[in-house]
């Protein structure tokens, strides 16, 4: 611990720049300008250098980029389908869940659109948020609950709680994909304006 610290104060620019001033010292001792008072120079000039020289920046936190972001969701959706392929749903909610796993595909594959979202921090979040929380979370809910309504038949089923939150779900991504497209269209407008002012 010492060591580092000591190697870090030996690296540091405080140090650096002590350690010029006190050169231009030992230069000024050389040609007779410190005179005796050469070691008061030296020191002297070290600690002004020291005390002017900027402060250490810390180092940025290194969080994971954009792309490496969207890696984990994809790998976290696998794991979704892998727990998804061995629940027995109503074939109505089957079939609301199943378009609602195509459309994150199609958002989650490799590929431009991928790219487009990883630079979309508000999408990158809702299509997380549904991968490793909305989705299980509705899904484990209707399990429990529909165990629970064996036991007291004439409640509300929970079939139908499921479909309408993987209809909102589907509603929210859907909104999610036009945004995207929207923005690819304005990329495209604008470089058409761009190539059109440029030619005249």
């Amino acid at each position: 611990m010492a060591t580092s610290k000591f190697l870090g104060y030996v690296e540091s620019r405080k140090n650096l720049t002590g350690s010029a001033l006190g050169l231009v010292g030992l230069a000024l001792t050389f040609t007779g300008v410190a005179g005796v008072y050469w070691p008061v120079v030296v020191v002297g000039l070290y600690g002004a250098g020291a005390l002017i020289a900027p402060p250490e920046r810390p180092p940025l936190p290194d969080f994971p980029d954009p792309s490496a972001q969207l890696d984990e969701v994809r790998a976290d959706f696998g794991r979704l389908r892998d727990y998804l392929a061995d629940i027995e749903l109503p074939p109505a909610a089957s079939g609301r869940l199943a378009e609602l796993t195509d459309l994150l595909t199609a958002l989650l594959d490799p590929g431009w659109v991928a790219e487009v979202l990883a630079q979309d921090p508000e999408g990158m979040h809702a299509l997380s948020r549904a991968v490793r929380q909305d989705v299980p979370e509705a899904v484990d809910t209707f399990v429990r609950t529909r165990w629970w309504t064996r036991l007291s038949p004439g409640t509300d089923p929970p079939e139908h709680h499921l479909e309408r939150q993987l209809s909102a779900l589907q509603e929210e991504l859907t909104r999610l994909a036009a945004a995207l497209r929207d923005t690819e269209a304005r990329r495209q407008e604008s470089h058409t304006r761009y190539l059109e002012g440029r030619s005249g």
